[in-house]
């Protein structure tokens, strides 16, 4: 049995002890970690769904899936903690979810990857534009609070009416990014899921997965991330607050470490498979999908429901994106990989999170 079969299922016992703990009042911090642990399965079986779907809907539904799907629970979490009111926990949640695909998830990949085979290589061609459209992207997102931090007095409606501007964009960016890689170029992204499961679950060529089944599989674990989400945002301030946690140090580190669990469990399983080319191509295209279509999606979102989400990042954020930014394109830019780069991007992580852990509260 894979390590991902044994992690989606094994931490299933977490779903009905997280409800029981919430309803028969076991502590926060037992909520907390119960709920936290029952998301990451979900996460897991929710991205195997959109997998497996996509193979019988075709390349072009299927590449639309996946675009739509592969960070479902980072949108639905950030929906629900948007409803609670806690928009410095999501702003934070979206930078970290870039930090930790860009840094953690490839440098894991690279470095497992590397223990075993001594060079890989993936397309140099998909890691350039991924990372130049991943420029842009952070380069809009970040825009807002470089206008607050370079003016003296700014409207609170300004930097609104700017990040839904923003917003627009970046989703705009997104439709093209699909049009590029789903039908104009699709050719430069023609290695999936598909490929490695090849010769595993799907040996049989002529097997196409039974779609009733994981149509069904893909609602339930859309509505138990839900309820589960409400669950564990219910108590994250406080729970977070009582273990000395930082809003902004949940938000960038322990949100995306929840949310993220299938792309980190995919990423690193192919990797170890000498698969890089779809171990990069779900590190940088779920990086992607966060910055073109969550964060503008949330932003929308809180402007609809009356909850000021903005694109006004914290300075150090701004900063610490950039960084994460600039050293995974300047590592992926020549298509090849060692473990020794894997080690680099973490030790950038674990520095970052350091960073972030010891940021005093503003």
């Amino acid at each position: 049995m894979s390590i991902k079969n044994i992690v989606s299922l094994g931490l299933l016992v977490f779903i009905p002890i997280s409800i029981a703990a919430e309803q028969l009042h076991w502590g926060e911090l037992a909520v907390f970690f119960t709920s936290a642990l029952a998301i990451v399965p979900l996460a897991i079986w929710l991205s195997t769904a959109t997998e497996e779907v996509a193979l019988v809907a075709g390349p072009s539904i299927g590449g639309l899936l996946n675009a739509v799907f592969g960070n479902a629970t980072e949108l639905i979490i950030g929906i629900v903690a948007l409803r609670s009111g806690l928009i410095d926990i999501v702003k934070a949640s979206i930078t970290g979810t870039i930090i930790s695909n860009l840094l953690l998830v490839m440098g894991l990949s690279m470095f497992l990857g590397g223990l075993r085979y001594k060079e890989q290589t993936f397309q140099p061609v998909v890691a350039r534009v991924n990372g130049s459209t991943m420029t842009l992207a952070v380069t809009a997102i970040v825009l807002p609070a470089m206008v607050i931090s370079t003016s003296n007095v700014v409207e609170f409606a300004t930097i609104e009416d700017l990040s839904v501007t923003v917003a627009v964009v970046l989703l705009a960016v997104y439709a093209m990014t699909l049009l590029f890689s789903l039908k104009t170029h699709s050719y430069l992204y023609a290695v999936s899921v598909a490929d490695l499961e090849s010769g595993e679950s799907h040996a049989e060529p002529e097997h196409k997965p039974n779609l009733p089944l994981w149509i069904g599989v893909l609602l339930v674990s859309t509505i138990a991330v839900a309820y589960e989400s409400e669950i564990f945002v219910g108590v994250v301030e406080s729970a977070t607050a009582g273990l000395g946690l930082t809003p902004l140090f949940t938000g960038v580190i322990l949100l995306p470490l929840v949310g993220g669990a299938a792309e980190y469990v995919t990423a690193v399983r192919v990797a170890i498979k000498n698969n890089m080319d779809l171990s990069v191509s779900v590190a940088m295209g779920s990086s992607l999908l966060v910055a073109l279509l969550v964060a503008p999606t949330l932003v929308l979102i809180g402007q609809a429901i009356g909850q000021p989400m903005d694109l006004n990042f914290n300075l150090f954020e701004v900063v610490a994106v950039t960084v994460a930014v600039a050293i995974a394109n300047l590592i992926s830019l020549d298509g090849q990989s060692n473990w020794l780069e894997g080690m680099l991007l973490l030790a950038t992580y674990v520095v970052l999170g350091a960073a972030f852990y010891y940021h005093p509260v503003s």
